[in-house]
């Protein structure tokens, strides 16, 4: 290169020979000189090369330093409190309603609140996106014996002796401390929403108000009723339960027991079978001895046949299940032998002594719940303490005693020796001693069971007969059950079924509990008859004193008060002293599943989606059916999403005591250790929840957490990349699609495929779909592909040239996309990318921008078989080269007709160093020839040396869809040309001078 002066710069460009017959385009060109003055206080001799190459520039910093305070910055410039009362303001056409499942007040914020409450945000993101108006309002569960019981642990010895306004105003004050705790965490992990305005919570006057009105509704159709009959009850809580209040105890162990009930009086058919023997017994197995002073029958199924046994032991005569004989003998260690079997029928008529009680009979009577699975297939029937024998006594007009009271103790109905004596430890023993004394107790035995327990206080509960409110669920679960069919359920399936399953297994639902933090049942009992008083005006005046002072005035206020005299008078009576108040109040899921009506009232009661976790199927999405089908005769919700629940990452479920629970707020901040608890950020929990099978068990853990931080900053880079390369662009200079260059029109397919993918799995609330469609777009066609071969184009070609234009209108659509998917996920990044985006102009939030737009134009799928092939000939040159570098090479490609003319298309030159060919195979030259080129035969000499030749074959798929081979050679050799210090490739005819193609480009911007 000649000399260059300090004021002139003598520029030299390559020009094509192309169109001279017989000359070769790769070596023969000539050289133009232009002069260019230099202007400027540097000289040209201190500027380098890479000053003329166009790197990408942004501020945008490749990983956060602290992801906890850059994201909490992120939500006071990007406005997250602002933006759910932004979108209610805006005029649009479509609405879309999550119902939030109020959350127990009752503890700081766990990862069951986070998995909960991020997916929830997702959908509302997402939904904002695509142009819906969005409502959503947090709401708390505030009542309930959770809180209740919480309020009070730390004087639990003495919380008997607080007056129930104590108490109320005790569980009040820790309710709405919880309540401020979550609230702190859900805002800090970017939950959209009106935390200051627009939250309902249960023990609001209002709510409590429309909860009453529900009541009376449900009462005065006849779907609630008083009645006296066995339900839950936990000694531990002293009040009542529901089935949905229950977990079950896999190894609870009882003190189970063998009984014989001696025959008193024998039917006609019996006396025939036992032919004059004397001393027979039925035999009876139960785990619950405790029950026995309370019993009333002894049932068997008559469709079953019986066996009188004699035990080979004992000499001893015994009754029982003909099914049921020899597994009895393996567990009395002994052999039963078989006397006679007859038909269970043949037992009606029978009487048999009570086992503890001298003098008292107990009948033989059929029933349909006797089980042979277990036990002798006759089944010791104490009504007040067993559902089915409820029923049996229902039936054959059997008495119902209760004799435990509400702290599992016996009354002195249960006799001196029971009296004060707990079921579950000395009263039980008692029993057992009872038995053994009366020469009545066969068998004893530790047995190991599933057992119900309070799941509130971790305590067995019993079941015991008391007045207590129901819901006659019998008389509207068919109709809910049909309901359900027009309910979208996610996931489809299971969840439905599921669902289904519960309700229809439900006959009754008590709805009394004997506590007092919660809404007091309106009802007045008159005291000589203990009939209740529950009238449209009782319950409208006790409605409207809520309104205005709340439940406490149940509490504060005086009977005259409540109970008015004009109320009194309509009911038939003079008198308020003869009433007094109930003191049970409703059921929590009552509290909760009346929501539709306090909370939804502006769209007629129904929601668009509930979305809870799978226990829900036995509570608010059961409770809210219920009440919404017996109230309007329709479901509350038009679809049900059930999430799982979250597990430590080695698939146990955190506990305390295990050292493994996650606490989201020290994964979000990280803590004092940040080796040992480093800050994740809010992003990277939701990355995890997105990332995980949120229908099944959801895990986390620390090695969980890594890879969901690392695979975020994998997105980040790109986007990086992407930010810094769209430096000094504008929307305004995309270029036109006709205009770009194959392998761009090919990436904006990808990207239009991406597009309806990642859309459509958005749509069906598969978030894991579109964080695996996010992953492989940013790694497979980003990363290893598009990104990384058109670099050379974006660095080295001219600013304004049309193939870097091209190149950056692509990648300008790829961010929006790709910004715009992340950001129901990831909207603290997606919202730095907004402050970052050069290319807006004035900065706005990105969820005020709508759902990204792709032109149905750019969906080409004629173009994949094109780089089908292309992509077939690359991975073929990468495996036959040495280096990881392929500009160290050049490619001579020999096609057979097929391969060629689809890669005529990107390189129609038969040499060139600036083809998308060449651009794919990133190779310093690719020449294209046909496979019958001279070239392709062995020659002799330096080139052949020098070349490595190898034959390949691709599937070609035609547009029929059939399949056909087709082959190619590659002569791959070592770069011919020397390596240009400009653009790094060997396509210079000099070391010391740089490309033609960097010459150009540097003939306008060299001087400054």
């Amino acid at each position: 290169m000649p000399h260059v002066s300090a004021t002139m710069l003598v520029i030299w460009r390559r020009v094509s020979l192309c169109s001279i017959p017989a000359v070769r385009t790769r070596t023969c060109v000539r050289w133009q000189t232009h002069t260019v003055s230099v202007v400027g206080k540097r000289h040209a001799s201190s500027k380098k090369y890479s000053d003329t190459v166009l790197l990408p520039k942004t501020t945008f910093p490749i990983r956060p330093k602290n992801p906890a305070a850059e994201e909490v910055e992120i939500q006071k410039v990007c406005g997250f409190s602002e933006l759910y009362s932004w979108q209610r303001q805006q005029d649009r056409q479509k609405d879309f309603i999550l119902h939030d499942g109020p959350p127990y007040a009752n503890g700081d914020p766990h990862v069951g609140h986070t998995l909960n409450k991020i997916l929830k945000d997702m959908i509302n993101r997402y939904k904002l996106l695509r142009g819906y108006r969005v409502d959503y309002r947090p709401g708390w569960d505030c009542h309930g014996l959770p809180i209740e019981l919480k309020a009070l642990s730390a004087g639990r010895d003495n919380f008997r002796h607080l007056q129930p306004l104590q108490i109320r105003n005790k569980a009040k004050q820790f309710a709405e401390k919880a309540i401020r705790s979550q609230v702190d965490a859900f805002r800090r992990w970017g939950v959209m929403a009106d935390w200051d305005n627009g939250c309902y919570f249960t023990f609001d006057k209002q709510y409590e108000a429309k909860q009453l009105e529900v009541f009376y509704e449900m009462y005065e159709k006849g779907y609630i009723y008083q009645d006296f009959k066995p339900v839950f009850y936990s000694p531990s809580s002293r009040t009542a339960l529901a089935e949905a209040e229950l977990e079950y105890k896999e190894d609870h162990i009882s003190h189970a027991v063998y009984t014989k009930f001696p025959l008193a009086t024998l039917s006609p058919g019996l006396k025939d079978v036992v032919g004059g023997r004397q001393n027979i017994s039925v035999l009876t197995w139960t785990t619950l001895p405790w029950t026995i002073p309370a019993n009333e029958a002894m049932c068997y199924t008559p469709s079953h046949d019986y066996s009188l046994c004699q035990c080979k032991t004992t000499g001893q005569l015994y009754i029982l299940a003909s099914e049921c004989v020899e597994s009895t003998a393996q567990v009395l260690s002994t052999h039963l032998d078989v006397l006679n079997t007859f038909p269970g029928i043949t037992l009606e008529g029978s009487t048999c002594q009570h086992p503890t009680i001298h003098g008292k009979v107990s009948p033989l009577l059929p029933a349909h719940h006797v089980s042979m699975a277990k036990g002798t297939g006759l089944v010791h029937t104490a009504p007040a303490h067993g559902m089915e024998d409820y029923s049996v006594a229902l039936a054959f007009q059997l008495p119902v005693f209760t004799i435990v009271d509400e702290d599992g103790k016996y009354t002195d109905q249960a006799g001196p020796d029971l009296q004060g004596k707990n079921i579950f430890s000395d009263g039980n023993e008692t029993v057992v001693e009872q038995l053994r004394s009366a020469g009545n107790l066969v068998h004893e035995q530790d047995y190991r069971h599933s057992y119900p327990y309070d799941w509130r206080t971790k305590k067995p509960v019993f079941i015991r007969a008391s007045l207590q409110w129901f819901v006659n669920t019998n008389s509207i679960k068919d109709r809910a059950v049909d309901l359900l069919d027009g309910v979208r359920m996610y996931p489809e399936g299971t969840a439905a079924s599921s669902l289904k399953a519960w309700v229809s297994t439900r006959n009754y639902w008590c709805i009394s509990r004997q506590r007092v933090w919660g809404v007091p049942i309106p009802v007045f009992y008159h005291r000589q008859s203990g009939k209740p008083l529950l009238t449209k005006e009782s319950v409208d005046h006790v409605v409207s004193l809520v309104r205005s002072q709340g439940t406490d005035c149940w509490w504060t206020l005086p009977m005259e008060e409540l109970l008015p005299a004009d109320v009194i008078r309509k009911a038939g009576h003079t008198d308020v002293s003869e009433f007094e108040k109930g003191a049970d109040i409703l059921d929590i899921w009552f509290d909760s599943g009346v929501s539709w009506a306090a909370v939804l009232e502006d769209s007629g009661g129904v929601a668009d989606m509930y979305l809870e976790g799978k226990d829900q199927h036995g509570g608010w999405f059961q409770s809210s059916l219920l009440t919404s089908v017996a109230v309007k005769d329709s479901t509350p919700y038009r679809s049900v999403f059930v999430h799982g629940f979250a597990m430590a990452e080695d698939g146990t479920k955190m506990s305390k005591s295990l050292g493994n629970v996650v606490d989201p707020n020290l994964v979000v901040s990280g803590g004092k250790n940040r080796d040992k608890h480093p800050a994740y950020g809010a992003d990277v929990l939701r990355w995890w929840v997105a990332g995980s099978d949120v229908h099944s068990h959801v895990y986390i853990g620390t090695n969980i957490l890594n890879t969901a931080r690392d695979s975020v900053l994998k997105v980040r880079r790109i986007l990086r990349f992407l930010l810094g390369n769209l430096s000094g662009f504008r929307p305004e200079d995309a270029v036109l699609y006709h205009q770009l260059r194959p392998v761009d029109q090919y990436m904006l397919h990808v990207l239009y495929q991406y597009a309806q993918k990642v859309t459509d799995a958005y749509e069906n609330y598969h978030f894991t779909k579109v964080q695996y469609l996010t992953l492989g777009l940013v790694t497979k066609e980003l990363s290893s592909f598009y990104l990384n071969i058109t670099k050379d184009r974006l660095y080295c070609d001219d600013q304004t040239s049309l193939g870097r234009r091209g190149c950056q209108t692509v990648q300008f659509h790829i961010l929006d996309v790709l910004t715009k998917t992340l950001a129901p996920v990831l909207p603290h990044l997606a919202e730095e990318i907004y402050l970052h985006h050069t290319c807006l102009g004035e900065v706005q939030s990105v969820f005020k921008s709508g759902w990204f737009e792709t032109d149905p134009g750019w969906h080409r799928p004629d173009l994949e078989p094109l780089w089908r092939v292309a992509e077939d000939v690359r991975d073929a040159f990468n495996r036959q080269i040495e280096s990881a570098n392929p500009r160290l090479y050049d490619v001579a490609i020999f096609a057979s007709s097929t391969v060629y003319d689809m890669l005529n298309v990107l390189q129609s030159e038969e040499t060139s160093c600036t083809s998308d060919l060449c651009e794919m195979m990133m190779s310093s030259f690719v020449s294209l020839h046909p496979e019958d080129h001279p070239e392709n035969s062995p020659i002799s000499g330096t080139k052949q040396t020098l070349s490595k030749v190898s034959q390949h074959e691709c599937v070609m798929s035609g547009p029929d869809g059939s399949k056909e081979l087709a082959t190619f050679t590659l002569h791959v050799s070592p770069a011919s040309h020397q390596k240009c210090e400009r653009c790094r490739k060997y396509v210079a005819e000099s070391p010391t001078t740089p490309c033609d193609r960097c010459l150009a480009v540097m003939a306008d911007s060299w001087a400054t």
